[in-house]
């Protein structure tokens, strides 16, 4: 039996997968939004904290997925708690990473017109230097969620769901088909991922800035 007959004969299963995986992207992602943009501001206007703070954050991104999924399993137990948090720390990074970038690397004589013009320090944050490194902090979004999306194959582990429940049990009972079942969505749902926030981000890319990378 091949995989596409697989999935036509277990569509329950593959979209109750698929649709737990998403979650786990989605909610996990969200996460690392919400902690990493505001940190992000925050080590912008605090520089001398900016370089610990990345290295503390970026050493969680050295620490292997196993790993941290076994000290999760012993603090949080089995199931969707211990994934969740071990996927929004790996999330945290690319986020922080790049809104800290995107926004010291505002043109300094822009900031000055703006203060120049009576703009408070919020207003200056909000409607001039925000707009303009936003392009730069979508771009680690996209770059979180895709590892996201590879790293919540994981998840199915420690009993919380997901496409990575397929590829597991093919591991473990040697069935390619359970495998392909689980890692060619997963592969699909990334590039899916990847090409919607690509086009967000070019949305929001200054007219100018458009031939620029940001996938720092």
């Amino acid at each position: 039996m091949s995989w596409i007959e697989f999935i036509q004969n277990n569509q329950a299963l593959m979209i109750e997968c698929l649709i737990r995986h998403i979650e786990l992207v989605v909610i996990a992602v969200g996460t690392g939004m919400v902690v990493s943009i505001p940190m992000g501001i925050f080590l912008s206007r605090h520089r001398k904290l900016a370089n610990p703070v990345l290295t503390a954050t970026g050493m969680i991104q050295t620490i292997p997925g196993l790993v941290m999924l076994g000290f999760a399993l012993i603090l949080f137990g089995i199931g969707v708690l211990p994934a969740l948090v071990v996927l929004s720390l790996y999330a945290l990074l690319p986020i922080l990473r790049n809104t800290y970038t995107g926004i010291t690397e505002v043109d300094k004589n822009i900031i000055e017109a703006a203060r120049g013009i009576g703009m408070t320090n919020r207003q200056t944050l909000f409607k001039v230097e925000l707009p303009l490194a936003l392009s730069s902090i979508i771009s680690g979004i996209r770059i979180s969620t895709v590892y996201i999306v590879s790293w919540a194959t994981l998840a199915g582990l420690i009993g919380a769901g997901g496409l990575g429940d397929l590829i597991w049990t093919g591991l473990a009972t040697y069935n390619s088909v359970y495998i392909l079942a689980g890692a060619i969505p997963s592969a699909i749902l990334a590039f899916i991922f990847s090409g919607l926030i690509g086009m967000i981000q070019s949305v929001f890319t200054p007219r100018g800035l458009r031939g620029l990378r940001y996938d720092i």
